[in-house]
C-alpha cells in the first residue's frame, strides 16, 4: 500500500477534530479540496502545497530533539518529504528521522493518544534564496505533519547526523523550543502529561465490507464491570507488555476476541473516549478491509458481531465518537462509501438492484483444495480443539469466498494456511458438494478443486486453526473426518461430479 491523499486527508481531519480552533487556518486543505488534486500534495511536486512530515522527539528528561538545518539556518524538528512508497504518514517520519539523525524505529514510541494522528500541523512558505524578482514563482508552500515521539529511557541512541543539510544536534528543554516554526507547538509541548506510559494506550480496528457496511462489537451488559457495557463498539483493547506496537495490540485483541485476521491494516486516527471515572483515554484507531460473515467466528468476549452502514448507526446504543469515526471512514474512502438511504429507508442501490425470487435463500461458498500426491494420498489437516467448526476434526484445505472468484480463493487460502504456492491454470473443479448441518440452517454449496501441479511443502501458517497437516491414503481415511468432506473425497474417487449431504 502507497501513501495517498486519503491518508493525509484523515490526518489532517483527525487533527481539525482535536484542534477545531485551528480551522480557519488549516481548513482551506479540505474546503478548496487541495488534497484531492494528484499527485503532488503526496509528494515532491510543486502542486499547491507539499507535504512534509517532522518527529518531534521528547527524551526522558523532557527535552525535544533539535536540528540545525545548514541551508535554511535554522533549527527544525528531523524529517523531510513524504514518498510515495511511505505507507502512512506516520511511518513516513520514522522513516525521515532514521534517515537524518541515525535513530532507529525501535528506538522511539508514539505519545499516548498520537499513534496516528499528527501533534501539530503547519503551513509554511519558504521563498527560495536566490530567486530574482519576476523569475518563476519563487515561494514553495509546505503543509508540514509532526508527530510525537517518547524516546525509551532504556534505550541508548546515539545521533549521527546522516542528512547533507543538517550539521549539530541539541537536545532543549520545552522552555527552549522556540524555533521550529509553528507557534502553536510549544503551548502544546508544555500541556504534555510526561507521567503517561505508552503501555496505557489502547487500539481498535475499525472494519469495513464491500458493501460500505462496518463491524460493531455489542459489549455485555457488565455495568461497574466493563467499559460502555451493552453497547456497540469496535473490537479491540489495551497495550500488554509484550506487544511491540500499537498495530500489534490491535491484531492479538482481533485474535483473542473473535479468531479474527485482517491482512492489511493501516492507521486511521485516534478516537478520545472517556472511561467510568471521567477520564479521557485515547484510542488508536486501525482501519481494514473483511468480507467475512460475523456468525462464523468463534466470539470470546461481548455478545455479537454484526455489519451495520453508518446510516443505520442512529438506531444503535454507540458512543458518540465512534458514530463519528464511521462516518468519516465512509466520506474519506468512496471505495466503500455506503449506500444512502432514502426516505423509504432503502438506498439508490437496492432500489435499482433486481429483488431476489420469493422464497431465495443465500446459499455459503466453500473453496476446497483436494491435494493429491503422485502416490496417490490425499492432504488433511487436523483443526484446532478450539474451532468453532469441526474442532479437533480432519478436514481438507478450505475456506469461504470473499469478495473475489473461487479460484482466487482457493490460491489465497493455500498460501495463507499452507503455504503453498498454485497458478490458477493448474486447477480443476473436480467435484461439488450441497450440504447442509441441520434443518433450518443455512445451506452451502462446496467446491472441491484439484491441484494438477503445486510449489512447496504444507507448512502450519495459522497454528490457531490447523494443528497438523498429513497425506492419507484415501482408502483409509481418518475416523473424525468433517462428514461431507468423506462424501466429496469418495465421489472424487468414483469419478462422480456431484453430492449431497444433509437433506431430508
Amino acid at each position: 500500500m502507497t501513501l495517498s491523499h486519503a491518508h493525509i486527508r484523515t490526518a489532517v481531519e483527525t487533527y481539525l477534530a482535536r484542534h477545531p480552533h485551528e480551522r480557519p487556518h488549516l481548513g482551506r486543505l479540505l474546503d478548496a479540496g487541495a488534497l484531492d488534486r494528484p499527485p503532488g500534495i503526496a509528494g515532491r511536486l510543486p502542486f499547491p502545497a507539499q507535504v512534509t512530515c517532522g518527529a518531534i522527539v521528547v527524551d526522558p528528561l523532557g527535552r525535544v530533539l533539535h536540528v540545525l538545518n545548514l541551508v535554511r539556518g535554522r533549527v527544525l524538528a528531523p524529517g523531510g518529504h513524504t514518498e510515495l512508497e511511505d505507507e502512512s504518514p506516520a511511518k513516513a517520519v520514522l522513516r525521515e528521522l532514521h534517515e537524518e539523525t541515525g535513530i532507529p524505529p525501535q528506538a522511539v514510541a508514539p505519545w499516548p493518544g498520537y499513534e496516528t494522528a499528527p501533534f501539530d500541523i503547519d503551513i509554511r512558505e519558504i521563498r527560495d534564496i536566490d530567486t530574482h524578482p519576476g523569475k518563476g514563482d519563487p515561494v514553495h508552500r509546505y503543509v508540514d505533519l509532526r508527530f510525537l515521539f517518547r524516546l525509551h529511557a532504556a534505550t541508548e541512541a546515539p545521533v549521527v547526523l546522516r542528512g547533507e543539510q543538517a550539521t549539530r544536534v541539541e537536545w532543549r528543554s520545552v522552555d527552549e523550543v522556540t524555533s521550529l516554526t509553528s507557534p502553536s507547538l510549544r503551548e502544546k509541548l508544555l500541556k504534555l502529561t510526561h507521567a503517561v506510559e505508552p503501555e496505557t494506550a489502547n487500539a481498535s480496528a475499525l472494519i469495513c465490507n464491500d458493501r460500505g457496511e462496518y463491524l460493531l462489537h455489542l459489549r455485555d451488559y457488565l455495568p461497574g464491570q466493563i467499559w460502555e457495557p451493552g453497547m456497540w463498539s469496535l473490537l479491540g483493547g489495551g497495550r500488554e507488555p509484550q506487544d511491540a506496537t500499537l498495530e500489534h495490540t490491535v491484531r492479538r485483541e482481533l485474535d483473542e476476541e473473535a479468531g479474527l485476521h485482517i491482512a492489511d491494516l493501516t492507521p486511521f486516527g485516534t478516537e478520545e473516549a472517556t472511561d467510568d471515572t471521567g477520564a479521557t483515554v485515547p484510542i488508536a484507531i486501525y482501519a481494514g478491509r473483511w468480507n467475512g460473515d460475523p456468525r462464523e467466528l468463534h466470539l470470546t468476549e461481548g455478545v455479537m458481531l454484526a455489519w451495520f452502514a453508518p446510516y443505520d448507526l442512529h438506531r444503535l446504543r454507540i458512543a458518540p465518537t465512534t458514530s463519528d469515526l464511521v462516518r468519516r471512514h465512509a466520506a474519506s474512502h468512496p471505495a466503500g462509501t455506503p449506500r444512502i438511504a432514502t426516505q423509504h429507508g432503502t438506498s439508490p442501490d437496492e432500489e435499482r438492484r433486481p429483488a431476489c425470487p420469493r422464497g431465495t435463500v443465500l446459499n455459503v461458498i466453500g473453496v476446497h483444495l483436494y491435494l493429491e500426491r503422485p502416490d496417490g494420498t490425499v492432504l488433511l489437516g487436523l483443526r484446532h480443539p478450539d474451532s468453532a467448526f469441526a474442532p479437533s476434526t480432519w478436514h481438507v484445505l478450505a475456506g469461504h469466498c470473499e469478495q473475489e472468484s473461487a479460484v482466487a480463493c482457493l490460491v489465497r487460502e493455500a498460501r495463507e494456511e499452507a503455504g503453498l504456492e498454485i497458478q490458477p491454470r493448474d486447477v480443476e473443479l473436480v467435484h461439488v458438494v450441497h450440504h447442509i448441518d441441520r434443518a433450518g440452517d443455512q445451506p452451502r454449496m462446496g467446491l472441491f478443486f484439484r491441484a494438477r501441479t503445486w510449489t512447496g511443502e504444507p507448512e502450519l501458517r495459522e497454528p490457531d486453526k490447523c494443528t497438523q497437516w498429513k497425506f492419507w491414503d484415501p482408502a483409509a481415511l481418518p475416523e473424525d473426518l468433517v462428514p461431507y468432506t468423506r462424501v466429496a473425497i469418495e465421489g472424487i474417487r468414483a469419478g462422480r461430479p456431484y453430492s449431497e449431504t444433509g437433506w431430508a
